[in-house]
């Protein structure tokens, strides 16, 4: 937890005592995202967008991303790029590639193991008890070259120095944050892992061991 202050410059944590690292997340889950309220804050939130105006929570798992070409259009995301944007914090993600025969998963990483702050939303939405839960979505957009070959999406992933930008709504017109939402090139590295990952009750840190000592695809 204190090189995740420290990388994104944490102000206020919510609740730090239930932070626990996960080596497999999966939607419904929470984890910590970074968003900016007065000050740079980490609070837990689930992953899959429930808008306040929802029925109910069904619709999350519909909305656990957010194509960053028609994030405008959707009437779920359209109302929260101007004002409640947010860093969902990891330090890698998985991704399945497709083939004839079967799906394989990667894992993907920065190379200096440096965190990706991956460009989110979030909302607030209130349960018939009167329970307030904060949700979010991962904006993706196209992948960058060195990945291109895995899957034809990636999550939208800032540069340190965007963070800010993306976070202080206030302070960047909505043109600017828009433009933020491009693949981040040249500085990712992907391995192919076991299907030991796809099972959501395995978290551990054999979800991401190399498939093999010699496979490690690195950048190319």
């Amino acid at each position: 937890m204190l090189s995740i202050i420290e990388e994104l410059a944490v102000e206020e944590w919510e609740d730090p005592d239930n932070y626990f690292p996960s080596y497999n997340i999966t939607p419904t889950q929470s984890t910590p995202v970074l968003f900016f309220s007065s000050k740079r804050s980490v609070k837990s939130m689930r992953w899959g967008l429930i808008p306040s105006w929802a029925k109910d929570t069904s619709i999350g798992a519909k909305l656990i991303n957010a194509r960053s070409e028609t994030i405008l259009e959707k009437p779920s995301f359209k109302n929260l790029v101007p004002r409640q944007r947010c860093i969902i914090i990891a330090d890698g993600y998985y991704e399945w590639k497709k083939s004839s025969s079967k799906t394989r998963p990667f894992y993907i990483r920065h190379q200096e193991n440096k965190l990706l702050p991956m460009a989110g939303l979030w909302d607030t939405w209130k349960n018939p008890q009167g329970e307030y839960v904060s949700t979010y979505t991962v904006i993706t957009t196209s992948p960058a070259e060195n990945i291109s070959h895995i899957h034809n999406r990636m999550p939208v992933i800032l540069e340190d120095r965007d963070i800010s930008l993306w976070i202080k709504t206030k302070d960047s017109s909505l043109q600017q944050a828009l433009g933020l939402l491009k693949p981040l090139e040249g500085q990712l590295k992907s391995f192919e892992v076991s299907n030991f990952v796809n099972s959501p009750r395995h978290n551990s840190a054999q979800c991401i061991n190399p498939l093999e000592a010699g496979l490690n695809l690195g950048l190319f």
